[in-house]
């Protein structure tokens, strides 16, 4: 996954702390109730090098029956791995989850809206709007969605402003689905808290929240920071590292993770998105036990 050098990193943050215009648009998430309400979802991409549409040797149903086996509510169906996009397909992949009594918790897209040329960035909106269609018929309450990185010889404003006007259109195509777009801090422009707020903040749509990826802030204290969009978040994706600015990976701390997920009154599925180096048949069902428990305690 792309992240950027230090280089980029300071300058992005220097020009995100120069926009205060984009900072107060609008409010954290609305929570039903006050007492948080975690559901644990599998994600798809932990299994990417069976579900890879290249060489594949595992398919969406058969992932679907192997979370099947664990203490999961639902599964996130991650968009590179479908075979078809039919809707006879999607119906026959609605129902299997359904007949494994297992809800689809979102669709993850992956997109660029930094593109400067108007042709190709509406290309990406286009793929967006298409995959809301089918997390709409999947059922599905969110699709996962990325700002993307900068090009050479743009500026982080500019690039803010055409990702903010993307988010805008596709949140209204959205809310003809029922489906919550939800943008992830994925590194690019959205490296640090302040960078992805930046875009969510000035979008006032009931359709956009934030995906709160736990493993992907390369910052000096990534905890802090996560519990900064936490608010926000509409889903997460927990991740079972976490990479320190300045220092080596680290097993992440799951317990915090869930709690900051609690103290924030979340409400929502909470996937489980394996990227670590332990065969992922062997290591995601004993994760997905610990979150379990974490998220039932």
């Amino acid at each position: 996954m792309h992240s950027l050098s230090r280089r980029e990193f300071l300058r992005t943050s220097a020009a995100a702390a120069a926009l205060p215009h984009l900072a107060n648009a609008i409010e954290p998430v609305v929570r039903p109730g006050t007492k948080a309400d975690l559901k644990l979802s599998l994600a798809a991409y932990g299994y990417r090098q069976w579900l890879d549409l290249k060489k594949p040797t595992m398919t969406l149903f058969e992932f679907i029956d192997a979370a099947a086996g664990m203490p999961v509510d639902a599964v996130e169906l991650t968009s590179y791995y479908f075979a078809e996009t039919t809707n006879e397909y999607l119906d026959k992949i609605k129902a299997h989850a359904a007949s494994k009594k297992l809800a689809i918790s979102g669709v993850p897209v992956g997109n660029n809206f930094c593109i400067v040329d108007d042709a190709k960035r509406q290309v990406q909106i286009d793929l967006v709007k298409a995959w809301t269609e089918r997390a709409g018929r999947l059922g599905a309450s969110t699709v996962r969605i990325f700002a993307g990185n900068l090009e050479k010889g743009d500026t982080l404003e500019k690039a803010q402003t055409r990702v903010v006007a993307a988010i805008e259109e596709c949140c209204e195509h959205a809310a003809k689905h029922n489906v919550t777009l939800a943008m992830e801090n994925h590194g690019g422009i959205t490296a640090t808290p302040e960078q992805l707020l930046a875009l969510v903040k000035p979008v006032k749509s009931k359709h956009l929240g934030v995906n709160i990826d736990t493993g992907n802030f390369k910052t000096e204290d990534p905890y802090a920071d996560v519990a900064k969009i936490a608010p926000y978040g509409v889903v997460c994706q927990v991740k079972t590292e976490v990479f320190p600015a300045g220092k080596k990976k680290e097993p992440a701390d799951l317990g915090r993770m869930v709690k900051i997920l609690k103290d924030a009154n979340f409400h929502g599925y909470v996937a489980l998105e394996y990227e670590a180096a332990e065969d992922p048949k062997v290591a995601i069902p004993k994760y997905a036990k610990e979150l379990r428990k974490l998220i039932s305690g």
